[in-house]
């Protein structure tokens, strides 16, 4: 007997005003109301990853994941020494000086109910166990970024319930420092000081600052930079500074660093594998003599198979060329750079991830401003599914003052974002390419199968996976992960009817895990 969901009604939490619509009525781009994800619960909700990577010794800031009505009451069972839990706002801090596996229980209750969540922080060499979540200012504001707007970034994470959900990082992109030469920045202006630090330019008056106010929020930040003599908008590098500029960013109190190549190309007179790594090597070393923890982002777009390596310089590296320079063709270029990404499958483990590039979702930028996407509805969720199955960062960098309540559906699923961070740290494998359909299958660490069954046609049409080939017996319970519903036990064949550009995330759990 094959499954098949073409025709499952939805029986979900509705806010008022909004759309019950069945599963073969799912024309995502016919009315705002239909969103596929049901608003959360009222009662609190733990959420985000069960394992968290610190060294010993570093500074460990970590605002729980809990969605719910406020007031919400935090605790922890077996919180190991050193560390403090705030009860009213769930944020984390201390250190941990001794290595080991440190199993916590939190728990979360509001004035409607309460939850728990088993929670491991282990203590080691390894950061990112799960793939970063946050924001990146890039793709909004480019070389324009303000201080003002990363602390307006950082308050639009926690009003709008992303930070709930898991986003944590607000990361600056290219502009923060001085450009020499510019209208702005005199040609005998200096980047650094007698000393050779680095100088924020005047749109980052008090970036120690920003800083403290990211932390204080129970946010982490991030910063930017070239390993070349000047970043790809032509500001400061850290050309022969690695090591000021690493002392320099861990004292401000920067958790992730971005180190874009850039200009490093055109000052080297061999490309061996040696000289696409020696950047990457020199820095990530400097960054390991700091006394707190910044998250590495090797961002050299795929060169000289950086996914064989990457992993033991940093935590994450872009495998292809920047996603927002994608042209569109037959498909809007994010699925170009996923098809790309998705082959790198057997090199992402758990502190080491392929990095297909940002999520352009919402509103996105542009040399007039921001404006909504060009892509519909059934892409954005298909592009959320695909960075998750991928086990990609999942890391907006779209406009965070018009965080529309669609865009937000498609960022904050709880069940979607477990997908990405699950701990087994599989990125998921192509079960099947043809010019109309795309299928990733990703084991999850309870032995279930997260399964996208993508539509790249201009046309509905059902898309079927023998089960037996997914390496599952019985009679597995399938679970729409999009819509949060079961949709109850299958046999032999899994199938869904799939709109145009659309996609159907399952889970299936064989009935004895």
């Amino acid at each position: 007997m094959k499954c098949n969901y073409a025709h499952v009604l939805l029986a979900l939490l509705v806010l008022p005003g909004t759309v019950v619509f069945s599963h073969a009525d799912t024309n995502l781009s016919a009315g705002l109301d239909q969103f596929l994800t049901p608003p959360p619960a009222r009662e609190a909700r733990l959420h985000g990853p069960l394992v968290y990577g610190v060294r010993p010794g570093s500074p460990l800031l970590y605002r729980i994941p809990c969605t719910g009505e406020r007031p919400v009451e935090f605790r922890a069972e077996h919180l190991p020494p050193g560390l403090t839990l705030n009860p009213t706002n769930g944020i984390l801090t201390g250190e941990i000086q001794q290595p080991g596996d440190y199993p916590v229980t939190l728990f979360a209750r509001n004035a409607r109910g309460g939850d728990q969540r088993n929670f491991c922080i282990k203590v080691g060499d390894q950061l990112a166990l799960t793939p970063p979540m946050g924001w990146n200012s890039w793709y909004i504001h480019f070389s324009h970024v303000t201080e003002a707007t990363m602390r307006h970034a950082a308050d639009a994470m926690i009003a709008s319930g992303m930070a709930d959900f898991g986003y944590q990082y607000v990361n600056i992109d290219d502009g923060w420092n001085i450009k020499p030469g510019n209208k702005n920045s005199p040609a005998d202006l200096p980047t650094r000081d007698a000393e050779g630090h680095l100088l924020p330019n005047k749109n980052f008056p008090d970036i120690q600052g920003m800083v403290d106010y990211l932390h204080g929020r129970g946010l982490k930040a991030g910063i930017y930079i070239s390993p070349g003599p000047t970043t790809c908008a032509g500001f400061a590098g850290s050309r022969g500074h690695e090591a000021a500029d690493a002392r320099t960013f861990a004292g401000w109190g920067f958790d992730f660093l971005k180190y874009d190549w850039c200009s490093y190309g055109d000052h080297a007179s061999t490309k061996t594998l040696d000289y696409f790594q020696q950047p990457y090597r020199v820095m990530s070393a400097e960054l390991k003599k700091q006394p707190r923890d910044l998250v590495f982002n090797l961002c050299q777009y795929g060169m000289a198979d950086v996914w064989q390596w990457g992993g033991e310089m940093g935590q994450c590296w872009r495998t292809t060329g920047d996603l927002g320079n994608e042209h569109d063709t037959d498909l809007p270029g994010f699925y170009h750079i996923a098809f790309r990404n998705a082959k790198l499958s057997a090199y992402a483990r758990p502190g080491a991830w392929n990095d297909p590039d940002y999520l352009l979702l919402g509103w996105v930028g542009g040399s007039h401003g921001s404006h909504p996407t060009t892509l519909t509805r059934n892409e954005q969720y298909s592009y959320m599914s695909l960075w998750a199955l991928m086990a990609a960062p999942l890391i907006f960098s779209g406009d965070m003052d018009r965080l529309d309540a669609f865009t937000l559906n498609v960022l904050c699923n709880a069940e979607v974002i477990d997908v990405d961070q699950d701990t087994l740290g599989r990125q998921g494998r192509i079960f099947r390419q043809t010019a109309d359909e795309y299928v990733l299958v990703r084991q999850l660490a309870d032995g279930s199968r997260a399964v996208g069954l993508f539509n790249l046609s201009g046309q509905t049409r059902t898309v079927a996976v023998p089960l037996g080939e997914l390496g599952l017996a019985g009679h597995p319970i399938v679970r729409d992960l999009w819509r949060q519903q079961n949709l109850g036990p299958c046999n032999g064949l899994l199938t869904a009817e799939v709109t145009p550009h659309g996609v159907q995330l399952l889970r299936v759990q064989t009935q004895n895990h």
